[in-house]
């Protein structure tokens, strides 16, 4: 082919560059979270002064589900100390801000087997990501790639598999959001009944599930919220689901990967203006998005 001209990209060593340094990474990272591959995060503090333990890099939030990420960031190989620290940090947070999930996030240009062997011993107990970034010049640009080595290990919620859950009822959701947005659960009760009868909402200290014969089963759950509430339907991230979802015209907010569950924002006026596309999403949720329905949905 001509006309084209190719450049080979050059890999750099951040830890052996003169002016790319540690403090350059955070700030690329500050200016634009979502380089982490982490969905659409936004910058909460950097630089933050931890008592007794030195400087927290970036403290990153997303901005509908609340979940911090306390991220640290280390040029070269990664070792016990960056992952010590990594942790500590992560500790301090999330008891200084209990109300908020969080997850540990480490970074580097290179996570060695070894320590990617460390790594997953924790994750389980504590909510860890790896990732390692690859900086390349191409020309007189430079570029910095981000990809997960180790994800936190996907959640079921609280009472999938264990026999005590705290519930609550209906009249308590009602007091913290209102009629209007239970009403919404109800109308999406009816859509699922259209297709797996027996369910019935499960009323739950921090989310509405489902349930049938007294057994949970929350291939979608509900977060009702004053207005709007979020349905999160149980579905492998994928691009086409996702193309899916937004061709539907379902107002997506986003993907939490420990849960493994979408964010699709439903209004009152959503339920019938959009039946059809609520009623395909449930289904994939319901079938597992593999086209089988599960024994407790027939």
């Amino acid at each position: 082919m001509t006309g084209i001209n190719f450049i080979k990209p050059e890999r750099l060593s951040l830890l052996k560059h003169s002016t790319l340094t540690e403090k350059w990474v955070q700030d690329r990272i500050a200016e634009d979270p979502s380089i982490l591959g982490l969905g659409p995060l936004v910058l909460k503090d950097k630089e933050r002064f931890q008592p007794h333990a030195g400087r927290l890099d970036l403290l990153l939030q997303d901005p509908d589900t609340g979940r911090r990420y306390e991220v640290e960031v280390q040029l070269g190989k990664t070792n016990e100390s960056h992952i010590i620290r990594t942790i500590e940090y992560w500790d301090i947070e999330r008891r200084r801000y209990p109300q908020y999930e969080h997850c540990a996030v480490l970074v580097a240009e290179e996570i060695t087997s070894r320590f990617l062997n460390v790594i997953s011993m924790f994750n389980g107990n504590i909510p860890l990501i790896a990732i390692q970034m690859t900086a390349r010049k191409w020309g007189d640009q430079l570029s910095l790639d981000f990809t997960t080595v180790l994800d936190v290990l996907p959640l079921g919620l609280v009472d999938e598999d264990e026999v005590v859950t705290e519930t609550t009822d209906r009249a308590s959701w009602e007091q913290q959001t209102s009629k209007a947005t239970l009403g919404i659960a109800d109308d999406l009760l009816k859509i699922i009944h259209t297709f797996a009868p027996g369910y019935e909402l499960k009323y739950n200290k921090y989310y509405i599930g489902l349930a049938k014969d007294g057994q949970a089963d929350n291939f979608a759950a509900f977060l009702p919220k004053k207005n709007y509430l979020f349905v999160v339907p149980r579905l492998p991230q994928s691009e086409d689901t996702r193309k899916q979802l937004e061709q539907d015209g379902l107002d997506l907010t986003g993907y939490d990967k420990s849960w493994e569950r979408y964010r699709i924002r439903v209004a009152e006026a959503d339920v019938q203006k959009q039946r059809d596309s609520l009623t395909r999403l449930l289904k994939m949720a319901c079938r597992g998005d593999d086209g089988e329905v599960p024994p407790s949905a027939e």
